[in-house]
């Protein structure tokens, strides 16, 4: 029997996803013949903190057991619209509303979401169908090439792949002043390696002097931090990058700076009185103080992290402004910015924000760092507006991290679905193409310890310090890696590679996930397995910006081993089959069960007289015209 309502049907709604502003969908639910209304269907739309619209729905059809009502919508306001229908019987009201992830069913629910975005929402194109590439500067390589100036404070080590310091002192603090001397040169070292990777993009955490090896606490926003190198190193890298095929953006902290700065300058280091020195430093009234000058705002209650006020004018100017932090970097050459903690900065800076890059030049680049669902995010008490189109081009990925390592590890098929679609649903196409699909990043641990070792959630750090997977963990981890690194190229958006997962890289929670690049001791064989995932996805027109939808898992030949997915084409698509197994799978009479393909070819792996085979944790793609 025929849902209700289906939100993934585009004979139900037939824009799938999100909506341009002013574009018009059809929207159309199916009761069955035995349900005779008393009146009109409705659709009932309301945006939050707006009345609620009633549209009155029209028969449309007629169907072997259910009659089709549907009325027109074109939406003004770019905004995250929520709907359910009603209809009465009898003088009795009754409710669609949602029951699963897209159908709706008559009991109760909860309320489907339209995201309706700008008619203007452009993303760049530079990152579309590429590959990016995620950099802890200290620890990607060393070039050895001497620097001056080096801040007082820091130890310098010298044991490359060495445990980082993780123990607090007598006091209780982590000081993070241990620095292995990856440097901005070294990383110019390795673009020829980054290349034959695939990468066309690379994300740089925090490269500004700071006085804490992971330099999310900023001291200058002006200067590269002296151990990477100079303002001039980063153009260059830049000027290179680009002869590869490379883009660069920075990572921007601007939620806190550090009380070690040049604005805050609690220790003194700096010449010029900072906020916690004087009520007349320039810096004052960027910062709130509850008791001058040692009890003040700070990210998460850590004093050496002092908040900001976004929107003080002096501190906008200094960011946003012409020539201020933003425009400067992006004339020695970034390609755009990722924003630390996104959902911690306001609404009218990350607007500002928007401004200055974008005035600057459209095509640069804004990713936020957003853990949930981005499109429906409130935070503070404020529902945000990262998608419309007026403030971010799209976000770090989490969801699809998360439901790509709980299908690795045998979570369910409708599951990972589900979560899959519902960021594809919520979220503007625009802002998919440039999605950040990772699996590991600096702030969580490595995949392949999530995958092929023992949790270590409640552990310490002195468990995680010196934790190896042993060798039989190892090769399951990397195995499962590979399958799940086969979802992170091959879905919408854009894949990045946390530098030394193609490695085999190790580490639990930081500060060991961001242990040195093992230069000389790589995984060459995983090395091997990412080049061919880019290679292949640099192939494919459609990873570029093709729909995606879900093929074969909802037939009677259903094999839970596998998943299958379509990247849409005007030309073809381009069906991917992904083995989450240690079993060679193969599944017979291909065509007659995906009816609704024709000229169905092999592509990449083993697809031959109706027969696909996919290998252990492996994949094959065929291409096929969909016939609808």
């Amino acid at each position: 029997m025929k849902p209700i309502y289906d939100t993934w049907n585009l004979g139900y709604k037939s824009i799938f996803g999100a909506m341009r502003q002013s574009e018009s969908c059809r929207f159309s639910i199916r009761l069955p013949k035995d349900v005779k209304p008393d009146t009109r269907p409705i659709m009932i739309l309301f945006r939050t903190g707006f009345k609620e619209r009633f549209l009155p729905m029209n028969v449309s059809g007629e169907e072997e057991d259910c009659f089709v009502y549907s009325c027109d919508y074109t939406p003004r306001y770019a905004d995250v619209h929520y709907y359910y229908f009603s209809y009465t019987m009898g003088g009795i009201r009754y409710y669609i509303k949602k029951v699963s992830c897209h159908e709706g069913a008559v009991r109760e629910g909860g309320l489907f979401q339209l995201t309706v975005y700008s008619r203007e929402y452009e993303t760049p194109d530079f990152l579309k169908g590429g590959v990016m590439y995620q950099i802890f500067p200290d620890r990607f390589c060393k070039s050895g090439k001497p620097h001056d100036d080096i801040p007082y404070g820091r130890v310098l080590r010298e044991d490359w792949g060495g445990t980082p310091y993780y123990r607090p002192d007598y006091s209780g603090h982590v000081w993070n002043n241990d620095y292995f001397g990856g440097d901005l040169a070294g990383i110019q070292s390795k673009l020829p390696y980054l290349q034959s990777l695939g990468v066309t993009c690379i994300y740089l955490n925090p490269i500004f002097e700071s006085h804490e090896n992971h330099r999310y606490n900023t001291a200058d926003y002006m200067k590269v931090d002296p151990i990477l190198g100079t303002n001039e190193d980063f153009a260059e890298l830049c000027r290179e990058a680009e002869k590869y095929g490379i883009s660069i953006i920075l990572d921007g902290v601007f939620s806190h700076t550090g009380a070690d700065s040049v604005y805050f300058n609690k220790n003194g280091r700096y010449p010029e009185p900072g906020a916690y020195q004087s009520w007349d430093s320039k810096y004052h009234d960027w910062y709130s103080f509850i008791s001058f000058p040692d009890v003040y705002e700070a990210w998460w209650g850590i004093d050496t992290l002092p908040n900001v006020n976004e929107n003080n004018d002096s501190y906008t100017n200094f960011i946003c402004g012409e020539d201020g932090v933003l425009q400067y970097w992006l004339s020695l050459g970034a390609a755009g910015w990722r924003l630390d903690v996104a959902d911690e900065l306001p609404d009218k800076f990350i607007s500002n924000l928007r401004r200055s890059v974008k005035g600057f030049d459209k095509d640069k680049l804004i990713i936020g760092e957003v853990w949930e669902d981005a499109s429906n995010k409130e935070s503070y008490g404020i529902k945000r507006r990262y998608l419309l189109g007026d403030q971010l081009d799209s976000v770090m990925n989490y969801p699809f991290r998360e439901a790509i390592l709980s299908f690795v590890k045998g979570g369910a098929i409708p599951d990972f679905i589900g979560s899959v679609m519902t960021i594809l649903e919520n979220y503007p196409k625009p802002s998919i193409d440039v999605l950040m699909n990772f699996v590991s990043t600096h702030d969580i641990e490595r995949a392949i310890n999530r995958l092929g070792g023992e949790s270590c959630e409640g552990r310490n750090k002195d468990w995680m310090a010196e934790k190896w997977l042993t060798h039989e963990q190892y090769e399951h981890g990397k195995d499962l890696l590979k399958a799940a690194m086969a979802l992170q190229f091959f879905l919408p958006g854009v894949p990045c590679i946390y530098y030394g997962d193609e490695a085999g890289l190790q580490g639990y929670k930081d500060p060991f996930n961001r242990r040195c690049y093992p230069w000389g001791n790589e995984d060459r064989e995983l090395i091997g397995y990412v080049s061919e995932l880019s290679r292949v996805r640099r192939s494919i027109p459609n990873m570029k910006d093709g729909r995606n939808y879900f093929v074969f898992n909802d037939t009677e030949i259903y094999d839970d081993r596998i998943i299958g997915f379509t990247r849409q084409g005007d030309e073809c698509d381009y069906i991917v089959f992904v083995n989450r197994s240690g079993d060679t799978v193969s599944v017979g009479e291909l065509p007659e069960k995906l009816p609704r393909f024709s000229e169905l070819e092999a592509y990449c792996g083993s697809y031959s007289g109706g027969v696909l085979t996919v290998k252990p944790y492996g994949y094959t793609i065929i291409r096929a015209h969909f016939k609808g």
